[in-house]
């Protein structure tokens, strides 16, 4: 009898288990004709920004319009620099490039591999200079730099406190990239208190892209923030730059987020905090398994002010298209986030990096892979998991471990 395979990700079963309560959201979109904004729409935005512990929360249609909005909304304007990091999805950049800002660079943290607080501070000394009207210009572009994007990676935020304190010193605007951290933690040593990922930069950006910890029936976004100006210019961007129906402030856009959707993602965000602790439990339960391995794989690393809720399970390991090939023939899904760093994507040529330019960033491109993760996720399939790549390491080990010996 063959084994069961191991999905690297579920998106059948919740949706099953809630569905009662789904066909009902849709029902009363059916029964009352609202389609487009009103009470559900207004109904989770509130909801959202309660749990993201913020004043505000405004729902447009993606995560990287939410992201775009944002940098618009909080000032960003063409011809700015905004700083972030290679290791991300294209969304990040391609948000900056849309709100008509350039994308510059910092490297991660080998551990965390979210942004390095202290590689973000070498590139505001040094590649950086201050015009005479105060400005901060950036010496490879030679455009004023006024934001920062910080990327709150595989569920797991990045070191904010650091970051604001360089955002304050050099008057930068930090928009948080939170589209894989619904409902992760920061302890400010600052403030001596914990924060909700989008709760600590001028405004943040959430997805809720169907494989996401909080994931909508297709696409779906929301920006939060404690600035009410920010949020209603970003209301305003969503639906084509209109305050009031027919009168146009600005140009704006088409991204509204249909209520059907937000109608969903109010169900489910009643689940998210038991479905975030489950991921806490299989990541530490992946933690213990691969702890009494004999080594090859490298478990995330998780700071004492962090915690992550495990969008993405990333683990480094030195045979990673090996490893892959072998999970794959024995059922096992997998993944990788990001196998080429931005600043060497085709897309990106333009802006003049080369290999070497960000070292930590393509160390850990050429050796991450992620491994199922998921609320449903039961421990019989992760110590199969751990099991079969522990098989592919002794397997891989094997003719090195013989040549010895026979020497």
């Amino acid at each position: 009898m063959s084994v069961p395979s191991i999905p690297f990700l579920d998106l059948v079963t919740p949706h099953v288990e809630l569905e009662q309560e789904l066909t009902a959201v849709f029902q009363q979109a059916l029964r009352t004709a609202g389609f487009i904004g009103g009470p559900m729409v207004e109904n989770f935005e509130k909801e959202f920004a309660a749990f993201c512990q913020t004043e505000r929360a405004v729902a447009v249609s993606s995560g990287t319009d939410a992201l775009r909005f944002a940098l618009i909304a909080a000032g960003v304007k063409p011809g700015d620099v905004a700083v972030t990091v290679p290791n991300t999805f294209i969304a990040t950049t391609e948000a900056i490039s849309q709100a008509g800002a350039l994308p510059e660079f910092v490297d991660i943290d080998e551990r965390t591999y979210n942004m390095d607080p202290q590689k973000l501070r070498q590139y505001l000394e040094m590649q950086c200079s201050v015009s005479g009207d105060g400005k901060l210009v950036s010496k490879r572009s030679h455009r004023p730099v006024t934001a920062i994007v910080p990327v709150h990676l595989y569920g797991q935020m990045a070191d904010m406190d650091p970051i604001l304190e360089l955002a304050e010193q050099y008057r930068l605007i930090v928009i948080e990239d939170a589209c894989q951290a619904h409902g992760a933690e920061y302890l400010s040593r600052k403030h001596n208190r914990w924060f909700k990922a989008g709760s600590m930069g001028r405004a943040a950006a959430f997805s809720f892209y169907p494989g996401k910890n909080l994931g909508a029936c297709g696409e779906g976004g929301a920006v939060t923030t404690n600035d009410a100006r920010i949020a209603d210019a970003v209301k305003m961007l969503r639906d084509h730059g209109q305050a009031k129906k027919y009168y146009h402030d600005v140009e704006g856009y088409n991204g509204r987020l249909d209520a059907i959707q937000t109608g969903i993602l109010s169900v489910k965000l009643k689940h998210l905090p038991e479905w975030n602790a489950k991921r806490r439990e299989r990541a530490e339960e992946y933690k213990r398994l691969f702890a009494a391995s004999e080594g090859g794989v490298q478990a995330p690393f998780e700071p004492s002010w962090s915690r992550a809720v495990y969008h993405l399970y990333v683990v480094r390991t030195a045979d990673r298209e090996g490893m892959m090939t072998y999970l794959k023939n024995v059922g096992i899904g997998t993944g990788i986030h990001y196998p080429i760093p931005l600043h060497l994507q085709r897309a990106y040529v333009s802006l003049g990096y080369k290999k070497g330019s960000f070292p930590v960033t393509e160390r850990v491109s050429e050796s991450i892979v992620s491994l199922p993760m998921f609320p449903q996720l039961a421990r019989e399939q992760q110590t199969r998991v751990a099991e079969s790549v522990a098989e592919f390491l002794s397997v891989q080990a094997a003719p090195a471990t013989e040549s010895v010996s026979i020497g």
